[in-house]
C-alpha cells in the first residue's frame, strides 16, 4: 500500500465528527481513500464528501482547508495520507 502525505488535521469537531484538514501537498477528491495517523489515531476510510466554507466540493488542492466527515475521532496535528 503506497501512501502520499497530503495534509494535517487542523481541528476536529467532535459533535459532528468532522475534521478540518489543511491540504499541504497534492490533491484529494471524493472517492479517494485517506489514512489519518497520530499518536492515538489510525483511521482509514473513503472520502464520501468534502466541504470548503460549508460549500460541497468534489476536489481540493494544496493550500485548501477542507472539512471531511470521519467515521472515527481524529486529533489536531494528525497526519493525513492519501492511499494510492
Amino acid at each position: 500500500m503506497v501512501e502520499e502525505k497530503i495534509g494535517v488535521v487542523a481541528h476536529f469537531f467532535s459533535h459532528i465528527n468532522v475534521a478540518a484538514i489543511k491540504i499541504t501537498d497534492g490533491t484529494l477528491k471524493v472517492g479517494d481513500t485517506i489514512h489519518i495517523v497520530g499518536a492515538n489515531t489510525d483511521l482509514t476510510q473513503k472520502v464520501e464528501s468534502m466541504q470548503i466554507q460549508k460549500t460541497p466540493v468534489h476536489s481540493v488542492k494544496s493550500g485548501d482547508d477542507v472539512g471531511i466527515r470521519l467515521n472515527d475521532k481524529a486529533r489536531e496535528h494528525d497526519i493525513v495520507y492519501k492511499v494510492a
